[in-house]
C-alpha cells in the first residue's frame, strides 16, 4: 500500500493519466525535479485547466523511487473550507481514528521518520488551512515533502514555485507583422512540433482514429490552439467537438468558446468539464476587487504595463493606488501573466481569461468609460512620442508603440464606431505614420486610414491630415494613382482652411509621388517649398525627412555633387539634434551620391553607416536601401558574386515587407535593374536568372548577409542525425551565445512567442532539459565538424 498512490481519494485523475498520452513538458519536468530535490515544498502553480494536475502525477511517477514509504495523493477540490484539510490527509494515509488527538497531530506522529511525499492537489480554495498545515508537517516530519498544486503559491518559507506555462502554441496571424508572417511562413509545415498541436492531434484521434495534420487544415489547426492559448483543458473539450466539426468550422466558432467548448469527460470534476465553469471556479476564488480588476483588465487586448493599468483601471470603486496591490493578487493567482525584458515588466491575460472579463460587462454601465479611458491614454502616448520624435530615445518609442499595437489597433477601432469619437481615431492614425511605414505595416496603417477616411463624421483637418499620411503608405506600397487621389483630398482642405501646415505636408508627399513617378524636376521644385515651411514653423523631424528625400531628386537628376552638400547640411543637423531615424537614410542617400560620383569607397562606408545604425530600429525600407547600395557598389568593383548575394537578401526584405523596388520609381528600381542585368552577364547566369531566395529572410539575417557578420564559433549545419530545421539551429546557435529569447526575438524581427516555440521545440526534440544543454550541444558538433 505505501508503494503506491492512494486511488480512494479522487483517483479518478491518477486513472486518466493511464489512457492518455501526456504531452511536451519535458524542460518543466526536468526543472521540477532538480527543484524537488532542492526544497522539500514544491509548489506547481498556473491558470486553471494548465495541466497542474496532470504534470504533478507525472511528476510523481518519475519520482516514487525516491520515496521508500510511499507517495500519496490528497484531493483537496472536495472541501468547502480548510477545516478538514489534516482530516483529509489522515484519512488518505488510513491512520486509524481512534483517539481523541487533533488529525494534525496524528499525521505528524505517522510521518515522523517516514520517507514521504505528499502530493496536495487543487489547493487554492484552502490556501491559507492547508499553508498552516504543511508548515507544521515540514518542520516536524523531516523527511516528509510535499508536492503541492494550486492556482496561487502556499506562501510559506522554504517553498519553491514552478510556474506551469500553458503549451508552446503556435504565433497568433492576427498579431503578426507582414514580415513576421512571410518570416514564420516557410515554418508552418512544422506545426506538429508545438505542444498545444501535437495535444490536440492526439486527443483527436481517440474520436477520429484517422486524424491528421493536412496542408489544407494545417493553418486552422494552429489558430485554434493559439487562440485557446495553449490550455489543455480548452484544447481536449475542442477535440471532442472535432467528432461533428472540421477544423476549420471549430475556428469560426471559437468566438463563442464558452458555450462550444461544454462537453467533456464525464468522470472529470465538475469544474473541468466545461470551459465556463473551470473559469467560474477561478472568478469565485477572487474578492470582489479583484473581480473588478479582473473585468476591467479584459478591455486590454494584448500586453499592458503597471501605469496603463493604474490610469485606465483605477476609477469609481478601485482607486489607481490600489490597482498595484490587485495586480500582484491576480498574477498570484494566476490570472495575469507576466512579461520581463530588461528592466520592463508588462502583463498580459490569456484570450480565454479575458474573454471571460469581457463578458461580464455585459450588464456593468462602466465598459464605455474604459474604452474612453484606453483610447485617451493610447492616444496621449501617441502624441507625446510624436512631438518628442526628432532626437534620443527614437528606437524606444519606436518598440514601445510595436508592443503596443494590439491596444492601439483597438482604440481607433472602438473611435471610428463611436459617435462623435471619428477625429481621435485619425489622429491616432495619422500620428503613427512612422510606425506603419518602418514597422513592416503598411497594410495595417492602409487599412486603418482608409476606413478612418471612408467616415462621413471626420472634420476638415482630421480628414486632409489622414489623406496626406495615407499617401505615404501608399507610395511606399507602390499605389501611387492612389496616393495621387489622396494628395488632392489633402490639397483642396489645405486650401479650403487656408492651413499651411496642410500646404507643407501636401507638397512633401506631392513631391515623392514625383520622384516615385519620374518627374523630378517638379519634385525638386516641391521639396524645396516643403523644406522651406517645414523649417520656418520648426518641424525638424519633417524638415530632415524632406531634405534626404530633395537630395533623392537631385542626385538620380544628375545632381550628386549639390545634392551631396545638402546630405552633409541635414546630417548635421540630425546629429546635433540626437536624432537617427532620418539619420539612416540621409547616411544612405549620402551614399549614393559618392557613387554616382563614381566614389566607391565612400558610397561603401555611407550605406554601411546606414544599415549600422538599422540594429536599433530594424527599418525594413533603410535596411533594404542600404543593401541595394551595397550590391550597386560590389558590382561596380567587380564583386560580382558578391553583388548578386546582396541583390538576393535586398529582395528578400522587399518580399518580405509585401512591396517591391518599383514601387520607388523608374530612376531607383531602373538603377537597380542595371546593376543586376550587368552582374547576370558577368556571371553568365541565364536571362530568366532572378537574385530571389526559397526563403524571405528578417531583417536580422539580411543585415547579416550586408554586414558580413556571423554568430560567435563556426555555425553549425544540419546533419542525418541533426534533427533541428535550419531556423532551429539559428537558434540554437543564438542561445549558445546567451541570449534571451526576447533577444533572439529582436535579432529574427519575429514576435516573442514564436521564438519561445522554437526553444520549446529544440528542447524537446533533443531531449534536454535546459538552454546550457542546448549550447554544450552545438560546441559538441562544432568540434565534431
Amino acid at each position: 500500500m505505501s508503494s503506491r498512490i492512494e486511488l480512494k481519494n479522487r483517483g479518478s485523475l491518477i486513472g486518466r493519466a493511464a489512457v492518455t498520452s501526456f504531452v511536451g513538458r519535458q524542460r518543466e519536468l526536468a526543472e521540477a525535479k532538480t527543484r524537488m530535490v532542492e526544497s522539500r515544498l514544491l509548489t506547481l502553480t498556473g491558470p486553471g485547466g494548465v495541466g497542474k494536475t496532470r504534470m504533478a502525477v507525472e511528476l510523481v511517477e518519475r519520482s516514487r523511487r525516491a520515496f521508500s514509504d510511499g507517495v500519496y495523493q490528497v484531493g483537496l477540490d472536495s472541501l468547502e473550507s480548510g477545516e478538514r484539510v489534516a482530516s483529509l490527509i489522515a484519512d488518505v494515509l488510513q491512520i486509524p481514528d481512534q483517539s481523541n488527538r487533533f488529525a494534525l497531530e496524528r499525521v505528524i506522529d505517522y510521518l515522523e521518520g517516514k520517507e514521504v511525499l505528499l502530493l496536495l492537489d487543487n489547493c487554492e480554495h484552502v490556501l491559507q488551512a492547508t499553508a498552516e498545515v504543511v508548515d507544521v508537517l515540514l518542520a516536524m516530519a523531516p523527511r516528509c515533502r510535499v508536492l503541492a498544486t494550486s492556482r496561487e503559491p502556499l506562501g510559506i518559507s522554504g517553498e519553491y514555485v514552478c510556474v506551469v506555462p500553458p503549451l508552446s502554441t503556435p504565433p497568433l496571424s492576427t498579431q503578426l507583422s507582414s514580415t513576421e508572417q512571410a518570416a514564420v511562413a516557410s515554418e508552418v509545415v512544422e506545426v506538429e512540433n508545438f505542444e498545444s498541436v501535437a495535444m490536440l492531434v492526439d486527443r483527436a484521434r481517440q474520436v477520429i482514429p484517422d486524424f491528421a495534420v493536412t496542408p489544407e487544415n494545417r493553418a486552422d489547426i494552429a489558430q485554434i490552439c493559439a487562440r485557446l492559448d495553449g490550455i489543455p483543458l480548452a484544447i481536449e473539450l475542442a477535440a471532442i467537438r472535432l467528432r461533428v466539426l472540421s477544423p476549420s468550422q471549430l475556428l469560426e466558432r471559437l468566438d463563442q468558446r464558452f458555450q462550444l467548448l461544454n462537453k467533456g469527460d464525464r468522470t472529470s470534476l465538475p469544474r473541468q468539464q466545461t470551459l465556463q465553469s473551470l473559469i467560474d471556479w477561478s472568478f469565485e476564488l477572487c474578492t470582489p476587487a479583484e473581480q473588478c480588476l479582473w473585468r476591467r483588465l479584459s478591455i486590454f487586448p494584448g500586453s499592458f504595463d503597471l501605469e496603463a493599468a493604474e490610469q485606465v483601471c483605477g476609477f469609481g470603486e478601485l482607486s489607481s493606488p490600489e490597482i498595484l496591490d490587485l495586480l500582484e493578487q491576480l498574477v498570484l493567482k494566476s490570472i495575469v501573466l507576466t512579461e520581463r525584458a530588461g528592466e520592463q515588466v508588462r502583463y498580459r491575460m490569456l484570450m480565454t481569461i479575458r474573454e471571460y472579463g469581457g463578458q461580464l460587462f455585459r450588464e456593468v454601465s462602466e465598459l464605455g468609460e474604459l474604452r474612453r479611458r484606453h483610447r485617451d491614454l493610447y492616444l496621449e502616448r501617441v502624441l507625446t512620442r510624436s512631438e518628442r520624435w526628432c532626437g534620443p530615445g527614437q528606437s524606444v518609442a519606436l518598440a514601445a508603440t510595436r508592443s503596443e499595437r494590439p491596444n492601439l489597433m483597438v482604440a481607433m477601432d472602438w473611435s471610428l464606431h463611436t459617435p462623435g469619437e471619428h477625429d481621435a481615431a485619425a489622429r491616432m492614425a495619422a500620428t503613427l505614420r512612422y510606425h506603419w511605414v518602418s514597422g513592416s505595416f503598411l497594410s495595417d496603417g492602409r487599412l486603418a486610414l482608409e476606413r478612418i477616411l471612408r467616415s462621413g463624421q471626420l472634420s476638415d483637418l482630421e480628414r486632409g491630415t489622414a489623406a496626406w499620411a495615407v499617401s505615404w503608405v501608399c507610395l511606399i506600397q507602390g499605389d501611387h494613382r492612389a496616393a495621387a487621389d489622396h494628395l488632392r483630398v489633402a490639397e483642396r482642405i489645405a486650401m479650403e482652411l487656408d492651413d499651411q501646415v496642410m500646404r507643407a505636408h501636401h507638397d512633401h508627399w506631392k513631391g515623392l509621388h514625383q520622384i516615385f513617378t519620374g518627374e523630378l524636376p517638379n519634385a525638386i521644385g516641391l521639396y524645396l517649398q516643403a523644406v522651406a515651411a517645414h523649417e520656418r514653423d520648426g518641424r525638424t523631424a519633417e524638415q530632415l525627412l524632406a531634405m534626404f528625400q530633395l537630395v533623392m531628386a537631385l542626385t538620380f537628376h544628375g545632381e550628386s555633387e549639390e545634392g551631396l552638400v545638402l546630405a552633409g547640411q541635414a546630417r548635421i543637423l540630425a546629429e546635433a539634434q540626437g536624432e537617427r531615424w532620418n539619420l539612416g537614410f540621409i547616411w544612405w542617400i549620402s551614399g549614393v551620391c559618392h557613387w554616382h560620383l563614381g566614389d566607391h569607397g565612400a558610397a561603401r562606408e555611407a550605406a554601411l553607416k546606414a544599415l549600422d545604425i538599422q540594429h536599433d530600429f530594424h527599418d525594413v525600407i533603410c535596411t533594404a536601401m542600404g543593401i541595394e547600395l551595397l550590391s550597386w557598389v560590389a558590382v561596380s568593383t567587380g564583386e560580382y558574386a558578391r553583388g548578386w548575394e546582396l541583390a538576393t537578401a535586398a529582395d528578400s526584405v522587399w518580399q518580405g515587407m509585401g512591396t517591391s523596388l518599383r514601387a520607388f520609381g523608374p530612376h531607383i528600381a531602373g538603377t537597380s535593374e542595371r546593376s543586376i542585368d550587368f552582374c547576370r552577364q558577368q556571371l553568365g547566369l541565364a536571362e530568366t536568372e532572378q537574385p530571389a531566395l526559397r526563403e524571405i529572410l528578417s531583417v536580422a539575417e539580411a543585415l547579416a548577409v550586408a554586414l558580413g557578420t556571423k554568430p560567435k564559433g563556426r555555425k553549425v549545419t544540419r546533419t542525418e542525425d541533426n534533427p533541428l530545421t535550419a531556423r532551429e539551429m539559428e537558434v540554437a546557435e543564438l542561445v549558445t551565445q546567451g541570449l534571451t529569447n526576447r533577444q533572439i526575438a529582436e535579432k529574427f524581427t519575429l514576435s516573442r512567442r514564436t521564438v519561445d516555440g522554437h526553444v520549446e521545440r529544440i528542447l524537446n526534440k533533443l531531449g534536454f532539459s535546459s538552454r546550457t544543454q542546448v549550447a554544450a550541444w552545438v560546441e559538441s558538433l562544432r568540434a565534431e565538424a
